[in-house]
C-alpha cells in the first residue's frame, strides 16, 4: 500500500516537473524570437544611423576632361563650374557629358549615367511611328526632297560617301496648318526605322533661368544615345523667332534657349545617325541664324493640296467607310482651298451625319453638308484671328 502511494507521488512530481520544463522551454523559445527581432531592429537602426552620418552627394555633368587629367564640372541646379580630379580607377571611364556624383569636396565618387528629365523621356517614341508614305495624299515632290535629306543619309550612307556629297544637316517644313508637315516627319521615321523624338517648341519655353537650355541639351543627348534618331521640333517659331531686345526676363530666357539650340545643331556631323527636322507655319518669324546654311540647309514648303491631291487624301480617309452613290471627285472639287486636316474632318463629319440618321452607309448629301460645315467653321475660326 505504501509502495503504491510512493509510486503515485513520484509520477505526480514527474508530471509536474515535465510541465514546468515545457513552460520553461516555451519561454526560452519566445525569448529567442524576441532576441532575433531586437537584433534585426538594431541592425536596421545601425544602417539608418550610418546613412545619416554619410555626407550628401551632388549631381554634376562633366563638361570636358583637360590634358593634365583635371575634370571640368558643371554642377546641376546652380550651374556653377569647377575643376576637380578623379581617381585612377574612375578616370578611364569618364567622358564629356557623363553625369557623376560628387561630395562636398567636389571629388567624383561614382558615375551615375544619364538621368533625363521626365519631360524629355515622354518625347521619345519607343517604336517607329506606324505612318507610311501611302497614307499621305499628294506631296510627291516634297516627300522626295525629305527622303533625300533625312531618310537616305540614315539608310543609304554609302551613296553619299561614294559620291562625296554632304547631305543637308537639317530640313525645315513650312506651310499652312494642317497640310501634313508632322505626318511627313512620322512617315520618314517609319521608313528609316529610326527612333522618333518629337517635341513642340513651346515645351522649351520656361520661366526659370537655364531650364529651357537644359531641356535642349538633354534632348540632343537622348538623341545621341538612341541613334539612329530623328529629332522633330514642331512649331519651332515658339523658340526660334527673331531675337528682340525688349528687356524682359522672359525674352532673355527664350534667347538663351535658342542659342543652346543653335549650338547643339552646330555640334552635329552632316553624315551622323541623327537627323533634324522642324516645322513652322510662320517661316517669316524665324531668326536668320536658325536658317543659315549649316543648320537648316533645306527649306521645303508644304502647300495646300491641289485637286488630285485632295482626291487622293479623300480616298485615304474614306477607305474604311461604307459609301453609297458618292463621287469623291466632286467632293474634291467642292473642297477647294481645304487642307489635308480639313479633308479628314469632312470625311469624319460626313460619317457622323450618316450615324445621326441611323443610315447604313454614307451618302453624297452627307459629304456635301460636311463640306459646307467644315468650310463655315474654318471661315469663322479665321475671322477670330484677324
Amino acid at each position: 500500500m505504501e509502495e503504491t502511494a510512493f509510486k503515485s507521488a513520484s509520477l505526480s512530481n514527474e508530471l509536474k516537473y515535465q510541465i514546468q520544463l515545457n513552460d520553461l522551454e516555451a519561454a526560452v523559445l519566445d525569448l529567442k524570437v524576441r532576441v532575433e527581432e531586437l537584433q534585426r531592429e538594431n541592425s536596421q537602426l545601425k544602417r539608418e544611423n550610418n546613412q545619416l552620418k554619410k555626407m550628401p552627394l551632388f549631381v554634376a555633368v562633366i563638361v570636358d576632361i583637360l590634358p593634365n587629367g583635371e575634370i571640368y564640372l558643371r554642377q546641376q541646379g546652380n550651374n556653377q563650374e569647377y575643376l576637380t580630379h578623379a581617381s585612377d580607377d574612375l578616370l578611364p571611364l569618364l567622358k564629356p557629358g557623363s553625369k557623376v556624383a560628387v561630395n562636398n569636396a567636389l571629388s567624383i565618387v561614382k558615375i551615375i549615367g544619364n538621368v533625363y528629365d521626365s519631360r524629355i523621356r515622354v518625347m521619345e517614341l519607343d517604336v517607329s511611328p506606324d505612318i507610311s508614305y501611302a497614307q499621305i495624299g499628294g506631296l510627291a515632290d516634297e516627300i522626295k526632297e525629305v527622303r533625300e535629306s533625312v531618310e537616305y543619309p540614315l539608310t543609304k550612307p554609302e551613296i553619299f560617301r561614294r559620291v562625296g556629297v554632304e547631305p543637308p544637316k537639317g530640313i525645315l517644313l513650312h506651310g499652312p496648318p494642317g497640310t501634313g508637315k508632322t505626318l511627313i516627319a512620322k512617315a520618314v521615321a517609319h521608313e528609316a526605322k529610326a527612333t522618333f523624338i518629337r517635341m513642340s517648341g513651346s515645351e522649351l519655353v520656361h520661366k526659370f533661368i537655364g531650364e529651357g537650355a537644359g531641356l535642349v541639351r538633354e534632348l540632343f543627348m537622348l538623341a545621341r544615345e538612341r541613334a539612329p534618331a530623328i529629332v522633330f521640333i514642331d512649331e519651332i517659331d515658339a523658340v526660334g523667332s527673331m531675337r528682340t531686345n525688349d528687356g524682359t526676363s522672359g525674352s532673355a530666357e527664350v534667347q538663351r534657349t535658342l542659342m543652346q539650340l543653335l549650338a547643339e545643331m552646330d555640334g552635329f556631323d552632316n553624315r551622323g545617325d541623327i537627323r533634324i527636322m522642324a516645322a513652322t507655319n510662320r517661316v517669316d518669324m524665324l531668326d536668320p541664324a536658325l536658317l543659315r546654311p549649316g543648320r537648316f540647309d533645306r527649306l521645303i514648303r508644304i502647300p495646300l493640296p491641289d485637286h488630285e491631291a485632295r482626291l487622293a487624301i479623300l480616298k485615304i480617309h474614306a477607305k474604311n467607310m461604307r459609301l453609297s452613290n458618292v463621287s469623291l471627285e466632286s467632293i474634291a472639287a467642292m473642297a477647294e482651298q481645304c487642307t489635308g486636316a480639313e479633308l479628314q474632318a469632312i470625311c469624319r463629319e460626313g460619317g457622323m451625319m450618316a450615324v445621326r440618321r441611323e443610315a447604313t452607309a454614307v451618302e453624297m448629301i452627307d459629304l456635301i453638308n460636311a463640306v459646307h460645315k467644315v468650310k463655315a467653321d474654318t471661315t469663322t475660326d479665321t475671322r477670330m484671328y484677324i
